[in-house]
């Protein structure tokens, strides 16, 4: 199994899916001794260097005890030798391959054999062989992961609230009351005694928020940006004022009016910051347009805006689909039981809970054509089902994140939908 960038480096959503969709299956795989062969090679480390490193591994696991487990790290390692021997040099970013005796559930001396190559999405930074009972993943998820946090600040003079905005997700991390008194209208010497005690309140809250936000956008996220916004001119004079570490004071990408403060200022941000363009490369800002339009087209009565799994599939089969969105946690799984005999195909779309089920019934089932019990079950990722659907039809296929506000909107209508080319009435 290999996945690889395109031409132009791009990661879409689909590959990302996927590839977290491995690194997860990799993580809960555990060999039955130090069988699991992992290699990371950077792009500029010669494939000849990593072929006689590994020839030199394959050499000392002779001496291993277990015969089962010398097997097992033998042919890993020259199932990865082969594997490397399709490059003359290593790809832009690196190559990372993962390969060892898989379970099969079966038990002891059952393993099969299966190799992982992923070209990564950033440069592999390290040069990395390891033979052990599990496969080390962690610097590929360390590589998935957005590199790019900004910090959303919205505040007025009664409460702030502090979110972070990563490539697919956002959060309010925290928010805080001012405790400061609103403004005194009476008149005399004791106002201006409340004014100068008011002053002072603000003065101490400014302080506390120059904290928290030090805290949290540079200890705890380390932002590459800061989104300052809330209601009024309360944010102007804490920018003007400087009570921000510098480090995020010369990192302010844009300040933005809002109606609200606190958390609530948080989300209208995000909103601020998708309508007007800001960040418009982050993947969070892309879901919000592309389910922003869906959601539009349901509900414009022009017939465009379709949800549900077979309505959607029947629109790929038919190539009506201009755009297909899925959640990437949806729980759907394709299954298809193929007739050996009069080659007759049953397609159905189930729940992953209810697969063992089925193959349990399958044992018994006969053909509803020609009546043959030689039947064949196979099942399918639905993602990956899409996708094939996709590239035959020309439609363009988005994996949208089920943990975000967006996922949740998808997820009341099934958690999949798509955009027509064109109205078809009947699909």
């Amino acid at each position: 199994m290999s996945f690889s960038n395109d031409k132009e480096g791009k990661w879409d959503s689909v590959k990302r899916y996927k590839l977290n969709k491995m690194i997860n299956k990799l993580g809960n795989i555990t060999g039955h001794g130090t069988e699991l062969v992992t290699v990371y090679i950077p792009p500029r480390r010669p494939i000849y260097d990593i072929v006689s490193q590994l020839k030199n591994e394959a050499g000392t696991a002779s001496n291993i005890k277990s015969d089962l487990t010398r097997n097992h790290v033998q042919d890993a390692l020259s199932r990865t030798v082969e594997h490397l021997k399709l490059y003359k040099e290593p790809p832009e970013n690196g190559l990372v391959i993962f390969c060892g005796a898989i379970p099969t559930g079966k038990g002891i001396g059952t393993e099969k054999i299966e190799i992982y190559s992923v070209v990564p999405p950033k440069a592999v930074q390290i040069n990395l062989y390891r033979c052990d009972d599990h496969f080390w993943i962690d610097h590929l998820k360390d590589m998935m992961k957005d590199d790019k946090v900004i910090g959303i600040l919205s505040l007025d003079t009664q409460e702030a609230g502090f979110g972070i905005l990563t490539g697919d997700r956002w959060e309010v991390v925290e928010s805080l009351t001012s405790g400061v008194a609103g403004k005194h209208r009476q008149g005399g010497q004791s106002a201006r005694r409340f004014e100068r005690l008011r002053d002072n309140e603000l003065n101490e809250y400014y302080r506390r928020v120059a904290d928290y936000a030090q805290k949290i956008f540079i200890d705890q996220y380390d932002v590459k940006g800061l989104i300052i916004g809330g209601p009024g001119p309360t944010k102007d004079g804490f920018i003007r004022e400087e009570y921000l570490d510098y480090r995020l004071q010369n990192n302010i990408i844009s300040v933005l009016d809002s109606s609200y403060s606190g958390s609530e200022g948080v989300r209208e941000l995000i909103d601020k910051v998708n309508d007007q363009g800001i960040m418009a490369d982050y993947r969070l800002m892309e879901e919000k347009k592309i389910v922003k339009r869906f959601i539009s087209e349901v509900y414009s009565g022009k017939g465009l805006g379709i949800y549900g799994i077979y309505d959607v599939i029947n629109s790929l089969k038919n190539g009506f689909a201009d755009l297909v969105i899925v959640n990437d946690d949806i729980t759907v799984v394709r299954v298809e039981i193929k007739c050996n005999k009069c080659q007759n195909i049953q397609e159905k779309f189930i729940e992953r809970s209810e697969l063992m089920s089925l193959k349990q019934e399958f044992t018994s089932s006969t053909c509803p054509s020609c009546g043959s019990q030689d039947l064949e079950l196979s099942d399918q990722d639905i993602i990956e089902y899409l996708e094939e659907l996709s590239l035959m039809s020309g439609s363009r296929l988005e994996v949208i994140s089920g943990k975000t506000e967006e996922g949740a909107q998808l997820a009341s209508l099934g958690k999949i939908g798509a955009i027509l080319r064109f109205k078809q009435n009947n699909l």
